[in-house]
């Protein structure tokens, strides 16, 4: 798909980025390397602090189909912790789980309100990224490939003619002047902004507000009274990332020194909450997460001794949306367009689901002069789905909160949808690694369900829309936690999307860790009882994994 350009006139492009974080820079990356000319703006600088930094296996394989699609060699070390820890920094940690631990106020807490997903072993490539090494690293790379970038730059107005194309000007008066505009610039867009796109209010059910810095001697929870000797969870906590979940919120805890070879001591700590459930006061950041600890020892007890080493951020609520993300000759994607909670670590994913369907159509836009919307259509379609599923699960899982089992059924409707999210980018990956073509990729955007992690499933999609409604009664008071979660149990129980032998709609399979006697049980599944279109997929995911392993997992 490569392919080089002649000079343009000087600030005049095919294509500006709005922003040049991580899906700014990897967007700029790939558009450059097959010859768009491409202008990086940012008004700030690199390198720079960053949340959102747990991968997801989704998020790891996405990296690597892009990589390969878009002829970005350098994008591969990106996904795999053992890749980035070698070509890109040592100053991430690794990521073997995704561990949650129950808690609620005045009353210890029980060994058996846990809940785990381990990263199956063959596939162990999840990552807790040092943001400002990994987006300095990718805004490197833009520019590597021709990318003109421009940090320190506010643009403080912009005008689009459907016709032409846009002008930017600076607030220093300079102007820009692109075929079409890419605003990953975040809460702040400036087309958010320009054009009016703002849901006011949102639609988002979600409703939580968020504290969060970057700490030293935070422990192992591992090794604390309540974890040591009493929980049974597959692989330990420090591992991984560690969620703890209580009744109007979830703490989150991202260690970068938990494997020998780290350099960074630090551990990313964020704390949300529902501010109808914890109203934000006027307390600083640290006054307010002192206070929280007070009420959860069990928790303090990882935070003795631990110290901020930056200003906590207090955001407001964090949930915005936009009514619409692609217009004439621009789209906003990622956190311009919208977000919903860090929960779930879906944020970089749905950043590199935009990155992957914006970017062949930039490059044909670019080489055919068809800026049109029409073409862009799909991206609308999947940043609102994207939108909206995320909204769903996360304001379930508010909902179960409350009540440890309705919380520990919807955790295993997460778990379903980020496997089988993943076997569907798996199979299509494996695909074009097999053929060249480009139409694998094609057929994922033919649904009726953008944005959903396993379209082709009318059982899996209904089963989100059961947990969502069922939840939505909870809320109201109509419905009772427990009959919630048995219904939600039910539904998978008798799923056909999953392999009965994982049984996941059992209570008890709080923890769930793929081991090799699971995926020999799952193979038989697939050949012998799986609908035709979950069996063939998951065939080809495990044989494209098992070929990523034997290449060394990079």
């Amino acid at each position: 798909m490569a392919r080089t350009k002649p000079a343009s006139r000087r600030n005049d492009y095919d294509v500006a980025i709005l922003g040049s974080g991580m899906a700014g820079g990897m967007l700029g990356a790939v558009l450059a390397r097959n010859g768009v000319r491409v202008l990086l703006l940012d008004a700030g600088t690199h390198p720079r602090f960053a949340v959102g930094e747990s991968t997801i296996p989704y998020t790891s394989g996405m990296t690597r189909l892009i990589a390969d699609r878009y002829q970005v060699p350098e994008l591969m070390a990106l996904s795999s912790f053992k890749g980035i820890r070698k070509h890109v920094s040592r100053n991430c940690g690794q990521k073997q789980n995704f561990g949650f631990v129950y808690h609620r106020e005045g009353r210890s807490q029980a060994a058996d309100e846990v809940n785990q997903l381990v990263v199956p072993s063959a596939i162990r490539t999840e990552t807790h990224l040092f943001r400002q090494d990994i987006d300095a690293y990718l805004f490197h790379l833009a520019v590597k490939y021709g990318a003109h970038p421009r940090l320190a730059t506010r643009i403080a107005d912009v005008e689009i003619d459907p016709d032409s194309g846009a002008v930017l000007r600076t607030d220093g008066g300079e102007e820009f002047r692109a075929h079409y505009v890419v605003d990953g610039s975040g809460f702040r867009s400036p087309l958010a902004e320009k054009f009016g796109l703002r849901e006011t209010p949102t639609r988002a059910r979600t409703h939580s507000r968020s504290l969060f810095t970057h700490m030293v001697g935070v422990k192992p929870f591992d090794d604390s009274p309540t974890a040591k000797g009493r929980h049974q969870q597959p692989n330990p906590w420090h591992h991984g990332t560690l969620h703890h979940v209580f009744d109007g919120g979830w703490l989150w805890v991202i260690p970068f020194d938990n494997h020998p070879e780290s350099l960074n001591p630090l551990c990313s700590v964020g704390l949300t909450l529902d501010p109808r459930v914890f109203p934000k006061g006027e307390l600083t950041g640290q006054q307010e997460f002192d206070a929280f600890l007070a009420r959860f020892p069990e928790i303090a007890w990882q935070f003795e001794g631990a110290k901020a080493v930056r200003p906590w951020v207090s955001t407001g609520r964090l949930q915005y949306s936009a009514h619409q993300v692609v217009g004439e000759r621009f789209c906003l994607t990622s956190h311009a367009a919208g977000f919903i909670d860090a929960l779930y670590s879906r944020g970089l994913t749905n950043t590199l689901e935009l990155v992957n369907a914006l970017g062949w159509r930039l490059i044909a836009a670019s080489r055919d002069g068809d800026w049109s919307q029409e073409r862009f259509a799909y991206v609308e379609a999947l940043q609102q789905g994207l939108f909206d599923f995320h909204d769903d699960i996360v304001h379930s899982s508010f909902v179960g909160f409350r009540d440890y089992e309705l919380w520990n059924a919807v955790n295993r409707t997460w778990m379903l949808g980020t496997m089988l999210g993943n076997v569907m980018l798996e199979d299509a990956y494996y695909r074009f690694v097999r053929t060249g073509r480009e139409d694998v990729f094609l057929e994922l955007e033919q649904s009726k369900h953008p944005g959903s992690p396993l379209p082709v499933s009318s059982g899996f999609n209904e089963m989100g829309s059961l947990t969502r409604d069922l939840c939505l009664s909870v809320d109201e008071g109509t419905l009772a936690p427990g009959k919630a979660a048995e219904r939600i149990l039910e539904h998978i129980r008798h799923a056909d999307f999953i392999a009965p032998s994982f049984r996941l709609g059992e209570r008890g399979t709080r923890c769930f860790d793929m081991s090799p006697g699971k995926m020999a049980k799952n193979a038989v599944w697939c050949r012998r009882e799986a609908p035709p279109e979950i069996g063939p997929r998951m065939i080809n995911a495990s044989k494209g994994l098992v070929r990523m392993r034997l290449r060394g997992g990079e």
